[in-house]
């Protein structure tokens, strides 16, 4: 003979609940998925290339297109040309795209800055009889960004924009 089942606990074997059952799956299931992206790294800093053509000039620039504050990232612009570049290169560059960043410096530093109300100009001195340039810029995520930006950076030859790269940097918490 089985024991007595109380009453007060009589109808709880019986009853089920099928949307609970479903909440917990779908929970267990949503933690499942971000361990599993976070171990195919997944999540955090992804870095994307942009570039154009134009002139003769062709642009990159290897950005951040995902990050996080306080993260480091890659910033990079190459710029090749069939041609030996001029002993100068100016660059154009969206002026506040960089107020997303903790500044460290340039490499190599510009000869040559100024910025208007949206342009920041940059003037590097290219190496005699190279036909590429490459720039970096050593910075992190400024801690109290919380919103990403748009930029482009143009390869610019007696005042006019040659070649335009466009890209964009989203940030996460």
């Amino acid at each position: 003979m089985s024991p007595a089942v109380p009453e007060t606990a009589a109808g709880l074997a019986e009853t089920s609940q099928p949307v609970s059952l479903w909440l917990r799956r779908a929970t267990l299931t949503g933690f499942a998925l971000v361990v599993v992206a976070s171990a195919l790294a997944l999540l955090g800093v992804r870095t994307s290339t942009a570039s154009a053509d134009g002139g003769g000039y062709h642009v990159s620039v290897e950005h951040p297109a995902v990050a996080r504050a306080g993260l480091d990232t890659v910033w990079q612009v190459t710029v090749r040309r069939d041609s030996p570049l001029e002993k100068e290169l100016e660059l154009a560059v969206t002026g506040d795209y960089f107020d997303l960043f903790e500044t460290q410096a340039f490499h190599p530093e510009p000869t040559e800055s100024s910025r208007d109300g949206d342009t920041l100009y940059l003037t590097f001195t290219t190496t005699p009889g190279s036909d590429t340039f490459v720039v970096a810029y050593d910075a992190y995520i400024q801690p109290s960004a919380q919103r990403g930006r748009d930029g482009s950076v143009s390869v610019v030859v007696d005042g006019d924009p040659v070649a335009t790269a466009r890209f964009a940097t989203h940030l996460v918490p």
